[in-house]
């Protein structure tokens, strides 16, 4: 079973900056995509970024050109760099992978709580 496991959520001023990390229990190698998801109090759980296997990307509109998807094999981790925060990126931010097996296997992270206020 595949662990993922989220960290570098916290209290940020609005205009702040965080960075957020997804380390894999295992080679992410294995994971044709990997993703960061947030679900809001009382809303649904949303894709905020995606990366691929051969590194494209894809961000909701709310967030293009504040936040940034990567990955670094060797370390099995992605990140969320995220700038220009705004209080309506409070969220518990998901870190979501997709594994090909016979057929694609979904693993989700705990969630790390992301709080913009001042």
């Amino acid at each position: 079973q595949v662990q993922l496991v989220e960290s570098g959520g916290g209290l940020v001023q609005p205009g702040g900056s965080l960075r957020l990390s997804c380390t894999a229990s295992e080679s992410i190698f294995s994971f044709i995509a990997m993703a960061w998801y947030r679900q809001a109090p009382g809303k649904e759980r949303e894709l905020v970024a995606e990366i691929t296997n051969g590194d494209r990307t894809t961000y909701a509109d709310s967030v293009k050109g504040r936040f940034t998807i990567s990955r670094d094999n060797a370390k099995n981790t992605m990140y969320l760099q995220m700038h220009s925060l705004k209080p309506e990126d409070t969220a518990v931010y998901y870190c979501n992978a997709d594994q090909q097996r016979l057929a694609v296997v979904t693993f989700w992270g705990q969630g790390t709580q992301v709080t913009v206020s001042s």
